[in-house]
């Protein structure tokens, strides 16, 4: 037995996940992978050091042999052949209700970047998912509004999206220490719902957030393994799609799939968390590696261009799903005109990912479902997935991933106070609970508030000249920062959002994750 004990407050209805036999499981999840976790952590950081000393990236020339072997990943298991509608949100009742009856064909239930790791969301969010597996789920608001799952539909394919390896677990202690978060998540709900999965016809799926290689793959493969023989389950029902998000990951594509074996089922393009990751390995490495504002960097920049496109090529020549990114756009229903410049964008978007090959992409509001279908209907016809496209034509090298100079667009003022007015409104929330956040148009969620501090401290650290004529300093953003706050107004959290803000975009030393000083000041 390991000694693991709750140190959380009371959650309603909490004592049907962390009963003391899922406890346990959790428990000897963290103890046996632990200590390889935190070596992979560390060689992160040796990694991220030897990547910016050289300006350069290339693939490892240890795994050549991978790269150039003859293997594929097992084909797509029932509810992960047709793909081509995702919807994320996080596993909040209400927003679970309605990702489900949105006629996507698969939910990302998001316990990660959309949430916030109060322990109250953590274990609410592991009865949702139980309660959603056996098509039990129902919500009533304070207005008296009851949410209930269509009966008379299919319902999307639950893929549960765990915290990175990165992430601690405070409320659940392990031998006197915080547990992995990765592992609580996965670990609880692969425990009360792999077999009911399996039972219903479906199965166990994850995604797999900020993976930087295959060794950080394959512990997600000794995990699934140990998991598999501890629970009775079928070799390889285990099966998860990665995000390809940083920028070491983008070198090591067909290395993680082959190391995630046969749980391997996808990649997705996680476009958010890539730009924040090229903006912080190469924070450093000097003014071609400084992006411009935010809002100028588009999926049709060259450097994205040829990671999507490595992405499909990697993925089809592998037999592993090809997934695009996410359209941020919130649909409005009050402005017309409003919403049809979002529609627009996301039209476009979708219709670019369906024509390169993908296999399916995510939305994040259930409006935009019958539009992103319309897109990827259009291209697969009557087929369910592109799985036999291949993409010989693709030749991907590092200058292409790595042409940062070469992405158009300006550094402005306007993207200045954007990203500082973005950020701020974002940590607020989230401090207060709610990881996905609707801000001028666009959902907001952990991944878009790093790109926003990363990029001020890397302007202020390479001393970007903006349009107006003024250098990044500190002291204007911090100018900035008290002007956008007193635009702001009244907010609950706001003036430790705009501490926390100040922290991580004006330290000396960059801090990797925002999430981590954040977590210390959750309740």
């Amino acid at each position: 037995m390991v000694d693991v004990r709750v140190a959380g407050p009371d959650v309603e209805r909490g004592g049907e996940v962390l009963t003391p036999e899922a406890l346990q499981f959790v428990a000897g999840l963290h103890a046996r992978f632990r200590t390889q976790r935190d070596a992979l952590l560390a060689a992160r950081a040796t990694r991220r050091s030897e990547i910016a000393a050289a300006r350069w990236i290339e693939q490892r020339p240890e795994t050549a042999d991978v790269r150039a072997g003859d293997w594929q990943v097992p084909p797509p298991p029932p509810g992960l052949v047709d793909r081509r509608v995702e919807i994320t949100g996080p596993t909040e009742p209400k927003m679970a209700v309605n990702a489900l009856n949105c006629g996507a064909q698969v939910w990302l239930a998001d316990l990660e970047d959309a949430n916030t790791p109060h322990w109250g969301n953590v274990v609410g969010g592991q009865v949702v998912l139980r309660d959603a597996v056996r098509r039990t789920l129902a919500h009533t608001a304070a207005d008296g509004r009851e949410y209930r799952l269509r009966a008379d539909a299919e319902l999307p394919t639950i893929v549960p999206r765990p915290r990175g390896w990165h992430l601690p677990e405070r409320h659940l202690l392990v031998d006197g220490e915080p547990a992995v978060g990765a592992l609580v998540d996965a670990g609880l709900y692969l425990f009360h719902n792999a077999a009911e999965q399996l039972a219903r016809g479906s199965g166990p799926y994850l995604y797999l957030p900020k993976l930087e290689g295959h060794l950080e793959a394959r512990l997600w493969a000794l995990v699934f393994d140990a998991t598999e023989q501890a629970l009775d389950l079928p070799a390889g029902s285990i099966r998860a799609t990665m995000l390809i998000e940083t920028i070491p990951a983008a070198f090591e594509m067909e290395e993680m799939l082959h190391a995630l074996g046969s749980h391997a089922a996808g990649l997705n393009a996680g476009r958010w968390d890539y730009l924040f990751s090229v903006i912080k390995v190469f924070r450093e490495a000097g003014p071609e590696f400084v992006l411009p504002d935010r809002s100028a960097v588009t999926m049709t920049a060259p450097m994205m261009r040829a990671y999507t496109d490595q992405l499909v090529a990697v993925c089809h020549r592998r037999g592993a799903m090809a997934i695009g990114g996410m359209a941020a756009a919130i649909p409005s229903r009050r402005d017309a005109e409003v919403n049809e410049r979002a529609l627009a964008k996301v039209r476009e978007d979708k219709a670019r990912e369906a024509g390169d090959g993908f296999d399916g992409s995510w939305v994040a509001h259930p409006d935009l479902v019958p539009l992103c279908r319309a897109a990827f209907d259009a291209v697969l016809g009557g087929r369910a997935n592109q799985l036999d496209r291949q993409r010989p034509e693709v030749a991907v090298t590092a200058a292409q991933l790595l042409d940062v100079a070469g992405v158009p667009g300006e550094r402005t003022m306007a993207g200045l106070r954007g990203n500082v007015e973005v950020a701020i409104r974002y940590l607020a929330a989230w401090l207060g609970g709610t990881g996905a956040v609707g801000i001028h148009g666009l959902m907001e969620d952990a991944a878009t508030a790093e790109i926003s501090r990363s990029q001020v401290w890397q302007w202020v650290h390479a001393g970007v000249v903006l349009d107006s004529g003024e250098t990044v300093t500190e002291e204007l953003v911090r100018r900035v920062v008290e002007e956008e706050v007193a635009g702001i107004g009244q907010l609950d959290r706001l003036e430790d959002a705009r501490r926390l803000f100040e922290q991580v975009a004006l330290a000396d030393e960059f801090p990797d994750f925002l999430t981590l000083p954040a977590y210390e000041l959750v309740d």
